[in-house]
């Protein structure tokens, strides 16, 4: 079956491929997420966190990675600091105690799965 382009993109809103970087937006003082990708296991959330913002210690009940696409923070694992730069990638166990914090705008790829 032939669609044209208007149908597609109606049809294609939730579909990958995504182009990331047209997706980050900033605002300010606050933090933005946009969900991607959401299936009964799975999902994948783009974060932007404004320069200075944090999010205070929490865990999560299922494992997942966060992959940094740009910006500079701070990552705490379970008392450890990681460095937050573009291509930093971490893996976040389940029940994981962490937090973070935005040293200047900062964009990251949250991947939860069961």
């Amino acid at each position: 079956m032939l669609m044209n382009s208007a149908q597609k993109s109606k049809k294609n809103d939730s579909s990958f491929p995504k182009q990331l970087n047209s997706l980050i937006n900033y605002s300010e003082g606050g933090i933005l997420s946009k969900v991607l990708h959401s299936a009964p296991n799975s999902n994948i959330t783009l974060f932007c966190m404004a320069a200075g913002t944090e999010l205070g210690e929490h865990t999560s009940t299922k494992e997942g990675t966060v992959h940094v696409l740009e910006g500079r923070g701070a990552f705490v694992l379970e008392g450890r600091e990681i460095v937050m730069l573009p291509g930093v990638l971490i893996r976040l166990p389940k029940n994981a105690v962490h937090s973070l914090k935005a040293a200047e705008n900062t964009a990251f790829l949250l991947t939860l799965w069961i």
